[in-house]
């Protein structure tokens, strides 16, 4: 499996009130996608309206399907980044 960076950027006029909404259930799901090796580190840039996540995927499309399986991933969208290493 390969890593890449998802970069997830809220998309324009999303009402944060519906986001909290389903915090719960990402929390849950994040669990489940870090527990099959699926997904690593969260990281957020709130005021920027950005979510960055490690993902290990085949392919970049897997990469975004697996992040389209969290709740929140309804109001991003995703650029899919291919990690060359480690820094």
């Amino acid at each position: 499996m390969q890593q890449y960076m998802v970069v997830s950027t809220f998309k324009p006029g999303v009402d944060m009130r519906d986001v909290l909404t389903v915090v719960d259930a990402e929390k849950a799901m994040v669990k489940v996608l870090q527990a099959a090796g699926r997904l690593g580190q969260i990281r957020l840039a709130v005021p920027q309206g950005k979510v960055f996540l490690d993902v290990y995927a085949d392919n970049p499309t897997s990469a975004a399907a697996t992040v389209h399986e969290l709740p929140m991933a309804q109001w991003w969208d995703l650029e899919v980044y291919t990690l060359s290493g480690t820094a």
